[in-house]
């Protein structure tokens, strides 16, 4: 592959967005690209606004994926779509995990939850609309929505031929990893 492929991982504090991007990494360099990551933590231990930003190709010269530049973008959460929506090319593909996490200043009445933002991506992008939380909860715990996400975005973009199993098993506790592989091939 001459050309480097951008991908925007976007979600909410504590929703496993910088481990995706680790193993989205880690995959990406078994199958020989060059790979560059850059992780935005923002208030992230408070709940706020997390982005990272996975390159790959032949040579990549930089992490850092400017506006208008992301071929692919994972959403953990629909509004944080909307938030890094500028850093999409025209036609990008956009995973989005149709789920909401209130912030404060709605749960505090201040402001309503924008409602649409799933079909406003629809309007401009490639969207594949994922119930994340639903697939975690069938598998027992909620904490897996992240590898379920990754799993739909390998898929997405034709990158099943990494040996995504070896990477699991390299970097995450043997105590979580059959959960995260039944995660990680929910989404077909």
């Amino acid at each position: 592959m001459k050309e480097t492929k951008n991908i925007l991982l976007v979600g909410v504090g504590g929703q496993g967005t910088i481990l995706v991007s680790r193993l989205l990494t880690q995959g990406l360099i078994k199958a020989g690209y060059d790979v560059k990551m850059s992780e935005i933590h923002g208030m992230a231990q408070r709940g706020g606004s997390v982005s990272t930003q996975v390159r790959y190709g032949s040579k990549v010269h930089s992490p850092i994926i400017g506006r208008g530049q992301a071929d692919i973008m994972v959403a953990f959460e629909k509004m944080e779509a909307v938030r890094y929506v500028e850093f999409l090319k025209p036609g990008a593909l956009a995973v989005i995990n149709d789920y909401e996490i209130v912030p404060m200043s709605v749960a505090s009445g201040f402001a309503d939850y924008p409602q649409g933002t799933i079909e406003a991506m629809e309007a401009n992008f490639e969207v594949i609309r994922v119930d994340a939380a639903e697939t975690a909860a069938r598998l027992g715990n909620s904490k897996v929505m992240n590898v379920v996400l990754l799993g739909a975005m390998v898929r997405a973009v034709g990158l099943d031929d990494i040996d995504w199993e070896q990477v699991l098993r390299e970097q995450l506790s043997p105590k979580i990893l059959d959960l995260n592989l039944k995660a990680f091939n929910a989404y077909k």
